[in-house]
């Protein structure tokens, strides 16, 4: 995993004829070099920072400081011809940090909005996230992403189903891939982000959807 920037060397010059200006010219990089800027934002305590971190760096703490402010982290991998920077801002969820908002929504590709499946709270606030949200980035690609699955899982049955349905309908209202996700049990933490990809640059993916109630939901099809 590549999380810092390094230089690529050229393709070795294969037209020895063309002279010193041809030879400079095909010692120049062949490959594309992509920055994706992908906002996290939602209620403090629902996992943003931990799904960051688990990305980025493969590794997640049962204890994370509360985010004040903003951070930020980045990622690079190589897809074909492709070298791809997620640059990824992870908004403080408390009340005080919204002011820094724009900070973390503009400019940014895709925007994750997250909230915990745990509780039912952090989802009904997405509304007002969104909005927000949106004030400062139209164009952004948005994510409805619920944590904690693990936890979710072992709620009762009909409280899985009642958030499943309200998430889903989030979800189509905002237009959004609709995706749960857990940092402490790796579920579906690569898949947001090659979903990511796939919409930014309108690419295929092979991943199938998962959509049944009580398993870690994956819709982003037909968004």
């Amino acid at each position: 995993m590549d999380s810092s920037h390094h230089q690529i060397q050229g393709e070795q010059n294969r037209h020895h004829h063309h002279g010193q200006q041809q030879q400079q010219q095909q010692n120049v990089p062949e490959k594309n070099t992509v920055t994706l800027k992908v906002g996290l934002i939602g209620d403090a305590q629902v996992g943003k920072t931990s799904l960051m971190v688990k990305y980025v760096e493969n590794c997640f703490d049962e204890i994370y400081t509360q985010t004040l402010g903003v951070n930020f982290m980045e990622r690079t991998i190589n897809i074909k011809n492709t070298e791809i920077t997620f640059s990824i801002w992870d908004l403080g969820g408390e009340a005080e940090f919204t002011n820094m908002l724009p900070l973390v929504a503009t400019d940014a590709v895709a925007l994750l909005f997250m909230f915990d499946l745990s509780r039912k709270s952090t989802l009904n606030s997405i509304k007002d996230w969104y909005r927000q949200a949106r004030g400062f980035n139209r164009t952004a690609i948005p994510f409805l992403v619920g944590t904690k699955y693990d936890v979710f899982f072992e709620l009762p049955d009909a409280e899985q189903a009642e958030i499943t349905k309200q998430a889903k309908k989030y979800a189509h209202a905002m237009n959004a891939p609709l995706i749960f996700c857990s940092t402490s049990a790796s579920i579906n933490i690569q898949k947001i982000f090659k979903i990511v990809i796939s919409k930014a640059f309108d690419l295929r993916l092979r991943i199938p959807e998962i959509i049944h109630i009580g398993e870690p939901i994956l819709l982003y099809q037909d968004v």
